[in-house]
């Protein structure tokens, strides 16, 4: 049935006039039949609602309302007719299909066995001085070797990620904050976004060792101290 109405489906928007709302409609009601065909050939309900993938622990999500986008692929989840996980850990989403191919380890597992900030302003260095090469989170997400289509710097760790790593998440990085006092968010990696967003409420940041002539410009941390 659900092949017969999009057999049906194509013909319908081949017949109406090009670019109208109408055809326009059409065409989403196709990706829709089209998505809701994959979930078939691949049913969810067979699937558990634990899995642990890469120190990630992974719960199946029952609502059907929310639209995510998947941090492995970067397509839109359709909660409505995919199936889909969250991390508990770190709140990494992925459809179900995109699990086996999960290759960025859980940043709460970092935040567990070392939580510290590097406290290096970005470097303006070139992509040269990665020799051309993707970081490691990035290096399933190449296809190809050489230099990826569009690099994009993180402004926290100072590496170049692909697209599908580098999303353009604005955070605050702590080491401008610390030395120039500056707190206007900057574009960071997903893993660097996520990392600073578990980081945020800990107490690690010693600022009287770190930075401590801050104190005479700042009068919030002189009445703080």
């Amino acid at each position: 049935q659900l092949r017969r109405a999009i057999e049906e489906c194509k013909r319908v928007i081949l017949a109406l006039p090009e670019h109208s709302e109408r055809q326009k409609d059409a065409v989403v009601r196709l990706i829709h039949l089209r998505l809701k065909l994959q979930e078939l050939k691949d049913p969810a309900e067979d699937e558990p609602n634990i899995r642990v993938v890469l120190e990630h622990r992974f719960y199946k999500e029952k609502s059907k309302s929310v639209k995510q986008m998947c941090d492995k692929c970067s397509t839109i989840i359709w909660g409505l007719i995919q199936t889909w996980y969250t991390c508990t850990g770190c709140y990494y989403r992925c459809h179900s299909k995109c699990l086996p191919l999960v290759s960025r380890p859980c940043v709460r597992a970092q935040v567990s066995h070392q939580a510290e900030y590097q406290l290096s302003i970005c470097p303006e260095s070139g992509l040269d001085s990665q020799d051309y090469r993707l970081p490691a989170p990035c290096q399933p997400c190449a296809t190809t070797g050489g230099v990826p289509s569009e690099a994009r710097q993180c402004d926290y760790t100072g590496l170049y990620y692909c697209s599908s790593c580098h999303w353009n998440d604005l955070a605050v990085v702590p080491a401008r904050a610390i030395h120039n006092w500056d707190f206007e968010p900057r574009k960071v990696s997903r893993c660097s976004m996520r990392y600073l967003a578990l980081m945020v409420s800990r107490p690690v940041l010693k600022l009287r060792e770190i930075n401590p002539l801050l104190f005479n410009y700042v009068e919030e941390l002189v009445e703080i101290r």
